[in-house]
């Protein structure tokens, strides 16, 4: 079939387009974006005469043969009836479960095909990556910061490689908490293959997610490039052991393009899987050894987040609240407020309002302005 059919209604069109353009050979996310830019749509693309293609910028005359031919050729319907098929759901930067954090770094999918479901607390994700060989110490070490980080709301990013990935899935799943997995492959193509189980328990506690086609083969190529992804959705990320050249340094560096964190767990210095993690502290990221590491590190968040027991976040750091600085803080508001408020506010006496003050300030969750005012980051 290289056509729509005529029972497709107008948002299936448009999938298509989207669709159409991702799976066109030598379009990536620099050529996709200038070709929006030009045309407006994905369906104008097509639309568009050779002429009109050529201008352009990164369209020469094979892309633009491509792009001709990518109207006949992709069999978008049967693409679209797999997906049906297998409960895969295909995002564009349009569908509101896209990513906010992705739509906004500077090559955004055009397309993510995903198994399971995005939820709005998944704005609250922290990447765990490394290497596949890792050792005893950096399986722990990831299974636990991933597992402390799921049980304070966090959802954990990886990309369900071998060794520390793996360990930072099995450490969320572990905690009943969210984990989202980013393939080097299609989402019905899962890779490694004795990672299969893993992925569908990652599917039914958060999301297995690529922009491949759905059963995309696994090319050495792609998993650089997935790796921006796994970044582009996290706050920030950190790297557990890695050798001096490995991907996990790969995506440290789309974090800091990106603007996110970047930490990194210290090992042993004869250990040739510490060289990756020390060189990233010597250029400044942040030491981790625990999870209150990165909770001090990241800033507040664009806008406020529902999180799966109910509660609205400002800032990552208020994951570790107890009850009685919870209290406190939502007695203060974002314009100066006088103690005597947040004591009426929070009901409770006032030595415990200003010893609690003291800790949501070291906390960087407020900032007083006098001795009886304070305001809420």
């Amino acid at each position: 079939m290289s056509t729509l059919n005529n029972r497709e209604t107008a948002p299936d069109v448009r999938l298509a387009a989207w669709v159409r353009l991702s799976f066109t050979a030598g379009v990536g996310p620099r050529t996709r974006i200038a070709l929006l830019e030009r045309f407006g749509s994905p369906e104008a693309v097509f639309e568009a005469s050779p002429s009109q293609l050529r201008e352009t910028p990164g369209v020469g005359a094979k892309l633009c043969e491509r792009l001709i031919a990518a109207r006949s050729e992709i069999d978008v319907v049967a693409e679209l009836a797999i997906c049906r098929e297998h409960n895969v759901t295909p995002l564009t930067p349009e569908h509101p479960a896209y990513p906010r954090a992705l739509r906004e770094i500077y090559d955004p999918p055009g397309l993510l095909f995903m198994r399971g479901a995005l939820s709005p607390s998944d704005v609250l994700s922290v990447a765990i990556v490394g290497t596949r060989h890792a050792s005893p110490y950096g399986l722990r070490v990831a299974e636990r910061l991933a597992g402390g980080l799921a049980r304070a709301g966090f959802t954990i990013v990886s990309g369900l490689a071998r060794g520390i990935d793996a360990a930072a899935h099995r450490g969320a799943l572990n905690a009943k908490g969210r984990t989202l997995a980013v393939l080097g492959s299609g989402v019905l193509n899962i890779y490694p293959p004795e990672h299969q189980p893993l992925a569908q328990q990652v599917a039914e506690h958060g999301a297995v997610l690529s922009e491949l086609p759905p059963r995309a083969a696994p090319l050495a190529g792609t998993f650089p490039q997935r790796n921006r992804v796994i970044t582009g959705i996290s706050l920030g990320v950190i790297v557990v052991e890695a050798a001096e050249r490995s991907g996990a340094l790969i995506s440290a560096r789309h974090a800091m393009e990106q603007g996110r964190e970047v930490f990194a767990v210290p090992g042993p210095i004869d250990s040739r899987t510490s060289r990756g993690c020390h060189q990233l502290l010597r250029d400044g990221a942040r030491l981790v050894e625990s999870v209150e590491d990165v909770l001090e590190e990241l800033g507040p968040l664009v806008e406020s987040t529902p999180t799966d027991d109910g509660r609205t976040v400002h800032h990552p750091a208020e994951l570790q609240l107890n009850d009685q600085e919870r209290k406190v803080l939502d007695a203060i508001a974002s314009e100066p407020t006088s103690i005597d408020q947040i004591v009426v506010a929070a009901a409770l006496p006032t030595p415990q309002v200003l010893a609690t003050l003291s800790v949501l300030e070291m906390r960087r969750l407020i900032r007083r302005l006098s001795g009886t005012l304070v305001i809420r980051l």
